[in-house]
């Protein structure tokens, strides 16, 4: 290095060098810089909460129109069934009990038909893949939308429930000869003789059993007993957990079960037409049960690992054969299966390959018991890096390493599943934003974009629609902007060869990678002076940066996000 060159480096600031690399053409420099001067503010406060509301709506609009329409035909329903028994004789005698029971009985049905779609995976990526109906459905919320219908079908069970239990039969018990004339058709010549008469019959058996089923269900679905949160002093923390999450779910196919006979075996109804339980409920449940179906027979029990290397950070990175025919996109998910650690429990993980490459590849972080499990496993299996390879402990049965091979435990994958980051392909200009490792699918973007740019695809090129048949699309993708942060500077051995890939091969810089560094003051501060120095001269003889090992250089602090968007703003208008 000369010593001009060193001078130089050491009396510039960052923020020079930064500003220097990020913008150059003196038309955008201005921009930028005018974009600095702050805008009047508005005391108005009736302004800013119509601001606020406004930003809300934009934000949010999917999902408001979806849940206003369910709660619309909930409503709806309830006003419907509620108004027919308001005019029907057993009004007499039970008032607005039975018509309570009754709206919310009809909601129950339509509930308990609808929380079956939002956990059809395969039919919901179908959906999202080959249709524009994700424009205006937010299939992202699929989860958290069954979680509003399962509240919904509580609030309906406590109604129905409830009106029956401590109104409608009570009030029927104790009703005169003369009002009880009318019902005579329903419960028999003779009044019925006492509560319990009730409680035993096939309505009543069924539904106590039905509610008992769905609180349990409910109940360890619940975050604290699903995700194990309990003290290890509560009497309850045995009962809790993922697989008693999974097994108690499952009771459904009971509840669902004992739903066709309770709608069967109705008291005030006896015309099989006005018994439409089974209508409700028919093709949902047709299609869960073609969903698992297609979900038993997909799973790739063939799945054979090829390498695997254990990083700094607790995190686990398994690369697999691609079973055949096998096809997906990048920013979608995996669920994974490993026997040796549950045979029950199957967790989702983003895909970290892309498509054009010959194999499969997760990271995983180890955060709970199944994830630290499945680490302690495939770390016996392994053995400490050679020079130049990074990772605590590595495993590569591509070079000749087989005597590992059978102690590997074997895996199960279901898949692929559509996610947020699988539209990417409809944008010009991608700004791709990861926080630690939650940067999986991020970087199987990055290595799609880096392929097509190989092939020359980058700009204006066509890709195949992934149906195997000459149809041609567009590849959209222009221009990519990645930003990683982390707070541990060893997290960067995760994905140092997909950045090493990304230096070596993109020569147009058409990708442009940013990490940075959380833990570590930002670099205008004089207690990182040192740090920056060294880092400055490393990557100036060498090239190579001293924190991630690679050519890209590392950031320290999070990023002014305000002047990222700024920058990216100006650089691409109209885009």
């Amino acid at each position: 290095l000369q010593l001009e060159s060193l001078e130089s480096l050491l009396l510039q600031t960052p923020s020079e060098a930064v500003a220097r690399s990020t913008i150059t053409h003196s038309s955008k420099l201005s921009k930028a810089l005018s974009m600095r001067l702050a805008p009047s503010k508005d005391t108005s406060p009736l302004r800013h909460y119509w601001l606020q509301f406004t930003f809300f709506v934009q934000e949010n609009w999917k999902r408001i129109w979806v849940a206003g329409l369910w709660l619309s035909i909930c409503i709806a329903l309830f006003i419907w069934k509620f108004i027919q028994y308001r005019n029907r004789a057993v009004f007499n005698i039970m008032g607005y009990c039975v018509a309570t029971a009754k709206g919310a009985a009809e909601t129950l049905k339509f509930n308990m038909a609808l929380v079956l779609f939002p956990v059809c995976r395969n039919t919901i990526t179908w959906i999202r893949s080959k249709t524009k109906i994700g424009a205006v459905v937010p299939f992202n919320d699929n989860i958290n939308f069954h979680k509003v219908i399962a509240a919904g079908v509580a609030v309906g069970v406590v109604l129905h429930a409830g009106a029956h239990l401590t109104c409608d039969f009570p009030l029927l018990l104790h009703a005169s000869d003369a009002k009880y004339e009318p019902m005579k058709p329903f419960f028999g010549e003779t009044r019925p003789p006492n509560y319990w008469w009730f409680v035993k019959g096939t309505a009543g058996w069924t539904g106590i059993v039905m509610v008992v089923l769905m609180s349990i269900s409910f109940v360890l679905a619940q975050p604290w007993f699903r995700r194990n949160k309990l003290k290890d002093t509560n009497p309850l923390k045995k009962m809790t957990g993922f697989n008693a999450f999974w097994f108690t779910h499952h009771l459904f196919a009971i509840v669902y079960a004992l739903l066709i006979v309770h709608g069967t075996s109705l008291y005030l109804t006896k015309e099989w037409y006005k018994k439409t339980t089974w209508m409700y409920i028919a093709y949902p449940v047709f299609l869960y049960s073609c969903e698992r179906i297609v979900r038993l027979f997909r799973r790739h029990d063939s799945v054979k690992i090829q390498k695997v290397a254990v990083y700094p950070g607790n995190v686990l990175a398994l690369y697999m054969s691609k079973p055949p025919g096998f096809k997906y996109r990048s920013g979608q998910y995996i669920f994974i299966n490993c026997g040796a650690v549950s045979p029950y429990e199957w967790h989702p993980f983003s895909v970290t390959s892309a498509p054009g490459d010959n194999y499969l590849s997760v990271h995983i972080r180890t955060r709970g018991d199944w994830t630290s499990r499945l680490r302690t496993v495939f770390s016996e299996a392994c053995r400490p890096p050679t020079e130049g390879e990074s990772g605590l402990l590595r495993a590569d049965l591509s070079v000749g390493i087989t005597d590992s091979n059978a102690r590997f435990p074997k895996l199960m994958i279901d898949g692929p599943y559509g996610a947020p980051a699988q539209d990417y392909r409809e944008y010009d200009v991608l700004l791709l934003i990861g926080l630690g490792i939650g940067a999986t699918p991020l970087i199987s973007i990055v290595k799609d974009v880096l392929n097509h740019i190989q092939r020359g695809e980058s700009v204006g090129g066509t890709e195949p629609d992934g149906s195997g048949k000459a149809k041609k699309k567009p590849f959209m993708t222009k221009r990519a902007y990645s930003y990683w942060v982390t707070r541990e500077e060893g997290s960067f051995e995760w994905f140092r060869g997909v950045m090493n890939e990304v230096a070596e091969k993109d020569k147009d810089g058409v990708i442009e990678l940013h990490n940075h560094c959380s833990s570590v003051y930002q670099e205008g501060d004089a207690r990182s002076a040192l740090i920056v120095m060294l880092q400055e001269l490393n990557h100036a003889k060498k090239g190579v940066d001293i924190l991630s090992g690679t050519s890209v250089k590392t950031h320290f602090a999070r990023p002014n996000w305000r002047s990222v968007f700024k920058r990216i703003a100006v650089n691409h208008e109209n885009q």
